[in-house]
């Protein structure tokens, strides 16, 4: 982290906003949540079998409780390019941030991505660390993981949806409701292993 922040010329003597950035895929044939319901008993939910999807690349500073996506129509290092571009659209021209995301191949440097200036990519460690007791999962060291989860179970559950259009706007109405609400957003997005103390 500390090679991360000093490769920014830029953070010198400005504050550095910390983000937090991952893609979910959103579609079809998605993923159920977890309900309440009496032992014994199934609750009914629709499953979608066909394979239509769209990734949603999403980023948070929780922080601040503010954050950026789109939606695009691959994942691949091209559409790599743009989450970058949101985050600098919520700084302050020329303010340094961080942008923390894992090691997947699209999401490394070089062979045609492109990264603001004032913004200096991180990637996470190959494997978490388990700061838990054995009995708990280890923690998620990329709260925008939890992001996309939250919005997997309490938005974007049990649906069907009949053409990619329809997939595009459930992931913009979903988006919009942690973005509208700073103090959701930060309780989704702050996580005590996911911090930089000064």
């Amino acid at each position: 982290m500390k090679a991360a922040l000093l490769a920014s010329t830029a953070a010198c003597g400005k504050p550095l906003a910390l983000w937090f950035q991952d893609e979910a895929r959103v579609g079809q044939n998605g993923t159920h949540a977890h309900v309440w319901a009496p032992v014994g008993s199934r609750p009914p939910m629709v499953r979608d079998n066909r394979h239509d999807s769209v990734p949603l690349f999403g980023a948070i500073c929780p922080a601040r409780g503010v954050g950026a996506a789109i939606i695009m129509p691959a994942v691949n290092t091209e559409a790599m390019n743009e989450p970058p571009a949101e985050i600098r659209a919520q700084l302050a021209p020329d303010a340094p941030a961080v942008a923390i995301l894992d090691g997947a191949g699209w999401h490394q440097r070089g062979g045609g991505r492109v990264v603001p200036d004032n913004i200096s990519p991180l990637s996470l460690p190959p494997y978490a660390p388990d700061l838990n007791p054995p009995d708990l999962n280890p923690p998620d060291l990329n709260p925008m993981e939890n992001v996309g989860d939250y919005l997997r179970a309490d938005r974007l559950c049990a649906l069907v949806w009949d053409r990619y259009d329809a997939i595009v706007q459930a992931c913009r109405s979903a988006w919009a409701f942690p973005v509208d609400d700073p103090a959701h957003m930060r309780s989704i997005g702050t996580r005590a292993s996911a911090s930089v103390r000064g």
